[in-house]
């Protein structure tokens, strides 16, 4: 009998190109962050239009990852996520204003201290109005998309106008606490201090919504209904409470954002959420729906780059983010990071 032929095993080589493939968003970013060091001569002014930009991604996030979680769970297209941006920004001003003792007294913990009673007040009061919206309007379109889209618009219109009947139509002007005005001074350039504390926020939700969906068994359960509800459902798991509970979360952060941009503007109006709404559902789409990690990159790319044309050629900032959407979606058309579902 003649011997076996040896075979010696072969491993393909991976090429550079597909082993930075993963890193490829985050490279993005940092891309983005050189990019627009090289391009602003002042090295304090581009200090200072980063930090600004990364605040505003974070905000955008804030509200963003509900919305992309109620999404990539539920399927649910809800053109009125922008109400409870709207009713967030109302409530915590009221209690800002009702705190006004506490945001006008030059004393950081007390400051502080005011602000996270409105962000509580806030995020509650939006989280219970999630509940409301979700049972009432949403709940009857589970499945159909035309319909989701008339009845949340709808559902915002309402909201819009309940708005201006208990706070007014005017614009109301605020501002921040009194140690959160201002700036401070590093290396040559101007942080306005509101905007660290924002940064600040926007990294805690994203650590703390990654390692919920990551470490905890409800962040599995959510991640697995993303990916395959039907096999969930299977398993035993009430996934219609966990669709309420994420409805309800995602909700809550929209309240939370309203907060942080109402301030980040220092005017808030009834139609701000709308306003908004552009910006938190191109970050959506160019993260991937579903995707958290890619909401995140998106929301600082948007805020970045919408500083640094700002200040390089302003009229060119009102479709630097279009492009970007297109440009990402022509390179990755599901997203940077999609939710693979199953079949």
């Amino acid at each position: 009998m003649s011997a076996a032929p040896k075979h010696a095993p072969t491993m393909a080589q991976m090429s550079l190109a597909e082993r930075l493939a993963p890193y490829a968003p985050i490279l993005l970013v940092i891309g983005l962050v050189i990019a627009g060091f090289l391009a602003i001569p002042a090295t304090s002014s581009w200090l200072t239009l980063t930090v600004s930009g990364l605040a505003m991604g974070m905000m955008i996030f804030i509200m963003a990852s509900g919305l992309t979680l109620v999404f990539g769970l539920m399927d649910v297209i809800n053109f009125g996520h922008g109400a409870f941006v709207s009713v967030g920004a109302f409530v915590g001003v009221s209690f800002l204003l009702l705190l006004e003792h506490m945001t006008g007294a030059p004393n950081l913990l007390w400051n502080l201290t005011a602000l996270m009673v409105a962000i509580v007040g806030a995020m509650a009061a939006t989280g219970l109005m999630g509940y409301a919206f979700e049972r009432v309007i949403v709940k009857p379109v589970y499945g159909h998309h035309l319909k989701q889209i008339l009845v949340t618009m709808g559902g915002l219109i309402v909201v819009e106008q309940l708005i201006i009947v208990l706070w007014g139509p005017e614009e109301i002007y605020i501002t921040r606490p009194e140690s959160l005005k201002g700036a401070i001074t590093f290396a040559g350039a101007a942080l306005e201090k509101y905007r660290l504390v924002a940064v600040a926020i926007g990294l805690v939700v994203f650590l703390t919504m990654r390692y919920t969906l990551r470490r905890t068994k409800i962040g599995l359960i959510v991640r697995a209904g993303v990916e395959n509800g039907e096999m969930v459902q299977a398993l035993g798991y009430n996934l219609r409470m966990v669709f309420i509970g994420v409805f309800v979360a995602g909700s809550a952060l929209a309240g939370l954002g309203g907060v942080l941009w109402g301030l980040y503007q220092e005017v808030i109006t009834a139609h701000m959420g709308n306003q908004t709404m552009i910006l938190v559902f191109i970050v959506v789409i160019i993260g991937g729906l579903g995707s958290v990690e890619g909401c995140f990159i998106g929301a600082l790319m948007v805020g970045l780059l919408q500083n640094y044309v700002a200040f390089l050629e302003p009229k060119a900032a009102l479709i630097s983010n279009i492009a970007l959407m297109v440009a990402i979606l022509m390179w990755r058309p599901m997203g940077m990071i999609p939710v693979v579902k199953a079949k």
